[in-house]
Protein backbone atom coordinates (compact mmCIF):
# COMPACT_ATOMS: atom_id res chain seq x y z
CA UNK A 1 0.00 0.00 0.00
CA UNK A 2 1.24 3.48 -0.88
CA UNK A 3 -0.12 6.16 1.10
CA UNK A 4 0.43 10.20 0.35
CA UNK A 5 -0.51 13.36 2.62
CA UNK A 6 -0.53 16.63 1.18
CA UNK A 7 -1.93 19.81 1.54
CA UNK A 8 -2.78 21.41 -1.54
CA UNK A 9 -2.75 24.99 -0.49
CA UNK A 10 -5.94 26.18 -0.79
CA UNK A 11 -7.10 28.70 -3.64
CA UNK A 12 -6.10 32.36 -2.79
CA UNK A 13 -5.96 35.08 -5.32
CA UNK A 14 -3.12 36.80 -3.36
CA UNK A 15 -0.52 34.02 -4.34
CA UNK A 16 -0.34 34.89 -8.22
CA UNK A 17 1.55 32.99 -10.14
CA UNK A 18 1.08 29.91 -7.36
CA UNK A 19 -2.73 30.46 -7.10
CA UNK A 20 -4.60 27.26 -7.52
CA UNK A 21 -5.05 27.41 -11.42
CA UNK A 22 -1.98 27.78 -12.72
CA UNK A 23 -1.01 24.35 -10.64
CA UNK A 24 -3.28 21.77 -11.03
CA UNK A 25 -2.02 19.69 -13.19
CA UNK A 26 1.41 20.23 -11.50
CA UNK A 27 -0.19 18.71 -8.38
CA UNK A 28 -1.84 15.92 -10.10
CA UNK A 29 1.67 15.40 -11.75
CA UNK A 30 3.29 14.98 -8.19
CA UNK A 31 0.41 12.51 -7.27
CA UNK A 32 0.86 10.21 -10.55
CA UNK A 33 4.43 10.22 -10.01
CA UNK A 34 4.35 8.85 -6.54
CA UNK A 35 1.79 6.28 -7.43
CA UNK A 36 0.04 6.71 -4.70
CA UNK A 37 -3.14 4.61 -4.17
CA UNK A 38 -4.43 6.72 -1.30
CA UNK A 39 -3.94 10.29 -1.12
CA UNK A 40 -4.64 12.21 1.92
CA UNK A 41 -5.60 15.98 1.13
CA UNK A 42 -6.14 18.79 3.03
CA UNK A 43 -7.17 22.19 2.23
CA UNK A 44 -9.32 21.36 -0.95
CA UNK A 45 -12.52 23.28 -1.61
CA UNK A 46 -14.90 21.21 -3.79
CA UNK A 47 -14.32 23.08 -7.19
CA UNK A 48 -10.37 22.23 -6.48
CA UNK A 49 -11.14 18.76 -5.57
CA UNK A 50 -13.42 18.42 -8.85
CA UNK A 51 -10.46 20.54 -11.49
CA UNK A 52 -7.77 17.90 -9.67
CA UNK A 53 -10.19 14.52 -10.05
CA UNK A 54 -10.38 15.69 -13.82
CA UNK A 55 -6.54 15.16 -14.05
CA UNK A 56 -6.58 12.30 -12.27
CA UNK A 57 -9.13 9.51 -13.84
CA UNK A 58 -7.90 6.41 -12.20
CA UNK A 59 -9.06 7.86 -8.78
CA UNK A 60 -12.25 8.66 -7.03
CA UNK A 61 -12.55 10.88 -4.14
CA UNK A 62 -14.88 11.11 -0.79
CA UNK A 63 -15.34 13.93 1.39
CA UNK A 64 -17.12 16.79 3.28
CA UNK A 65 -16.36 20.14 3.71
CA UNK A 66 -15.77 21.04 7.48
CA UNK A 67 -18.56 23.29 7.54
CA UNK A 68 -20.91 19.95 6.64
CA UNK A 69 -21.72 21.89 3.33
CA UNK A 70 -20.29 22.02 0.02
CA UNK A 71 -18.79 25.07 0.52
CA UNK A 72 -15.65 25.36 2.63
CA UNK A 73 -12.27 22.84 3.20
CA UNK A 74 -11.83 19.27 2.80
CA UNK A 75 -10.11 16.65 4.13
CA UNK A 76 -11.10 14.53 1.30
CA UNK A 77 -9.56 11.08 0.45
CA UNK A 78 -8.59 10.05 -3.26
CA UNK A 79 -8.08 6.49 -3.87
CA UNK A 80 -7.13 4.29 -6.73
CA UNK A 81 -10.03 2.51 -7.54
CA UNK A 82 -8.81 -0.23 -9.94
CA UNK A 83 -6.88 -1.57 -6.69
CA UNK A 84 -9.00 -0.37 -3.58
CA UNK A 85 -12.71 0.04 -2.59
CA UNK A 86 -14.25 1.53 -0.13
CA UNK A 87 -16.34 -0.15 2.13
CA UNK A 88 -17.39 1.98 4.97
CA UNK A 89 -16.12 5.68 5.44
CA UNK A 90 -17.84 9.00 7.30
CA UNK A 91 -16.21 12.15 8.91
CA UNK A 92 -16.11 13.88 12.67
CA UNK A 93 -15.57 17.60 13.49
CA UNK A 94 -12.48 18.03 15.89
CA UNK A 95 -14.80 19.64 18.76
CA UNK A 96 -16.98 19.31 21.97
CA UNK A 97 -19.69 18.75 19.52
CA UNK A 98 -17.99 16.23 17.09
CA UNK A 99 -20.70 14.88 15.22
CA UNK A 100 -21.86 18.90 14.01
CA UNK A 101 -19.43 19.70 11.67
CA UNK A 102 -18.95 23.21 11.62
CA UNK A 103 -18.71 23.55 15.59
CA UNK A 104 -15.72 25.20 17.03
CA UNK A 105 -14.16 24.40 20.51
CA UNK A 106 -10.65 25.06 22.11
CA UNK A 107 -9.88 28.43 21.02
CA UNK A 108 -9.66 26.83 17.29
CA UNK A 109 -9.62 29.56 14.67
CA UNK A 110 -11.62 27.79 12.38
CA UNK A 111 -13.77 24.39 12.10
CA UNK A 112 -11.55 21.51 11.92
CA UNK A 113 -12.52 17.78 10.97
CA UNK A 114 -11.15 14.02 10.18
CA UNK A 115 -12.41 11.78 7.30
CA UNK A 116 -11.97 8.39 7.48
CA UNK A 117 -12.64 5.30 5.07
CA UNK A 118 -12.47 1.75 5.60
CA UNK A 119 -10.80 0.35 2.14
CA UNK A 120 -10.32 -3.21 0.54
CA UNK A 121 -8.12 -4.02 -1.72
CA UNK A 122 -8.66 -6.35 -4.73
CA UNK A 123 -6.66 -9.68 -2.58
CA UNK A 124 -9.23 -9.28 0.16
CA UNK A 125 -7.02 -6.97 2.56
CA UNK A 126 -8.53 -3.90 4.68
CA UNK A 127 -7.30 -0.50 5.46
CA UNK A 128 -8.35 2.31 7.74
CA UNK A 129 -7.75 5.65 6.62
CA UNK A 130 -7.53 8.79 9.00
CA UNK A 131 -6.95 11.92 7.23
CA UNK A 132 -7.02 15.10 8.93
CA UNK A 133 -5.56 18.90 8.95
CA UNK A 134 -5.06 20.26 12.91
CA UNK A 135 -5.60 24.49 13.52
CA UNK A 136 -2.76 26.41 12.64
CA UNK A 137 -3.37 29.11 15.76
CA UNK A 138 -4.53 27.27 19.13
CA UNK A 139 -2.31 24.69 20.26
CA UNK A 140 -4.82 23.90 22.53
CA UNK A 141 -7.26 22.54 19.53
CA UNK A 142 -4.43 20.89 18.24
CA UNK A 143 -4.14 18.30 21.18
CA UNK A 144 -7.56 17.81 21.72
CA UNK A 145 -8.23 17.44 18.47
CA UNK A 146 -5.63 14.84 18.23
CA UNK A 147 -7.15 13.31 20.94
CA UNK A 148 -10.71 12.86 19.82
CA UNK A 149 -8.60 10.97 16.91
CA UNK A 150 -7.15 9.01 19.05
CA UNK A 151 -9.86 7.58 21.04
CA UNK A 152 -12.09 7.42 17.74
CA UNK A 153 -9.11 5.15 16.31
CA UNK A 154 -9.09 3.26 19.60
CA UNK A 155 -13.56 2.75 19.36
CA UNK A 156 -12.72 1.28 15.65
CA UNK A 157 -10.76 -1.79 14.99
CA UNK A 158 -8.54 -0.12 13.70
CA UNK A 159 -6.30 -0.17 17.32
CA UNK A 160 -5.96 -3.38 18.58
CA UNK A 161 -7.47 -5.35 16.37
CA UNK A 162 -5.79 -6.90 12.97
CA UNK A 163 -6.82 -4.09 10.49
CA UNK A 164 -3.96 -2.11 9.84
CA UNK A 165 -5.04 1.54 9.86
CA UNK A 166 -2.90 4.74 8.78
CA UNK A 167 -3.05 8.27 10.02
CA UNK A 168 -2.10 11.25 7.46
CA UNK A 169 -2.32 15.01 7.96
CA UNK A 170 -0.90 18.56 8.17
CA UNK A 171 -0.52 18.78 12.15
CA UNK A 172 0.78 22.29 12.50
CA UNK A 173 3.21 21.27 14.63
CA UNK A 174 6.76 20.35 15.01
CA UNK A 175 8.20 16.95 16.40
CA UNK A 176 8.78 18.11 19.34
CA UNK A 177 4.73 18.47 20.27
CA UNK A 178 2.13 17.69 22.77
CA UNK A 179 0.42 16.05 19.69
CA UNK A 180 3.63 14.39 18.39
CA UNK A 181 3.79 12.76 21.85
CA UNK A 182 0.25 11.81 22.43
CA UNK A 183 0.42 9.68 19.21
CA UNK A 184 3.56 7.83 20.42
CA UNK A 185 2.46 8.01 23.98
CA UNK A 186 -1.32 6.73 23.65
CA UNK A 187 -1.62 4.94 20.28
CA UNK A 188 1.88 3.49 19.77
CA UNK A 189 1.74 4.26 16.40
CA UNK A 190 4.56 4.32 14.30
CA UNK A 191 5.59 7.36 12.42
CA UNK A 192 7.25 7.32 8.94
CA UNK A 193 9.35 10.01 9.91
CA UNK A 194 10.95 7.02 12.25
CA UNK A 195 12.97 5.64 8.58
CA UNK A 196 14.78 8.64 8.02
CA UNK A 197 18.13 9.90 8.93
CA UNK A 198 17.00 13.39 8.15
CA UNK A 199 13.65 14.65 7.29
CA UNK A 200 13.90 18.92 7.23
CA UNK A 201 10.54 20.98 6.58
CA UNK A 202 7.75 20.09 4.99
CA UNK A 203 6.09 23.37 4.69
CA UNK A 204 7.89 25.76 2.26
CA UNK A 205 5.61 28.59 1.37
CA UNK A 206 6.72 27.82 -2.53
CA UNK A 207 10.45 28.84 -1.88
CA UNK A 208 12.00 25.50 -1.61
CA UNK A 209 14.49 24.42 0.75
CA UNK A 210 15.18 21.51 3.33
CA UNK A 211 15.88 23.53 6.74
CA UNK A 212 13.62 23.23 9.49
CA UNK A 213 10.90 20.74 10.83
CA UNK A 214 8.09 18.67 9.49
CA UNK A 215 4.61 19.82 10.09
CA UNK A 216 2.81 16.93 7.39
CA UNK A 217 2.80 13.43 8.83
CA UNK A 218 1.69 9.96 7.83
CA UNK A 219 1.41 7.64 10.98
CA UNK A 220 0.60 3.67 10.88
CA UNK A 221 -0.53 1.49 13.73
CA UNK A 222 2.67 -1.51 14.96
CA UNK A 223 0.56 -4.39 12.39
CA UNK A 224 2.19 -2.87 9.66
CA UNK A 225 5.65 -1.61 8.83
CA UNK A 226 7.42 1.33 6.42
CA UNK A 227 9.16 0.13 3.75
CA UNK A 228 9.81 3.09 2.05
CA UNK A 229 9.30 7.24 2.74
CA UNK A 230 10.06 10.15 0.63
CA UNK A 231 9.37 14.29 0.67
CA UNK A 232 8.81 15.22 -2.96
CA UNK A 233 10.57 18.65 -2.70
CA UNK A 234 10.62 18.38 -6.76
CA UNK A 235 9.23 20.88 -9.37
CA UNK A 236 6.76 20.15 -12.10
CA UNK A 237 6.88 22.21 -15.20
CA UNK A 238 9.28 24.48 -13.18
CA UNK A 239 6.68 24.81 -10.81
CA UNK A 240 6.06 23.63 -6.91
CA UNK A 241 2.79 21.72 -6.87
CA UNK A 242 1.49 23.29 -3.47
CA UNK A 243 3.54 25.46 -0.38
CA UNK A 244 3.58 21.97 0.96
CA UNK A 245 5.86 18.85 0.27
CA UNK A 246 3.69 15.91 -0.27
CA UNK A 247 4.86 12.93 1.59
CA UNK A 248 4.82 9.49 0.46
CA UNK A 249 4.83 6.54 2.00
CA UNK A 250 5.06 2.51 0.98
CA UNK A 251 3.64 0.19 4.09
CA UNK A 252 4.11 -3.43 4.16
CA UNK A 253 2.22 -5.89 6.61
CA UNK A 254 4.03 -7.46 9.33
Amino acid sequence: MKIMSFNLRVNVESDGGNAWPNRIQEAAEAIKQANATVIGTQEGTYSMLQELHAQLPGYSWLGISRTGEQDGEYCAIFYRHDLVEPLESGHFGLSEKPEQLGYMSWNTACPRMCTWVKLRETSGQEWILYNTHLDHISSEARTNGIRLIVDRMKQSSAVGGSIPAVLTGDFNCEPDSDVIACLNDELGLINAYSTLTRVGRTFHDFKGGEAGEPIDYIWATPNVSFTAVHIDRNTYNGRYPSDHYPVAAELALK
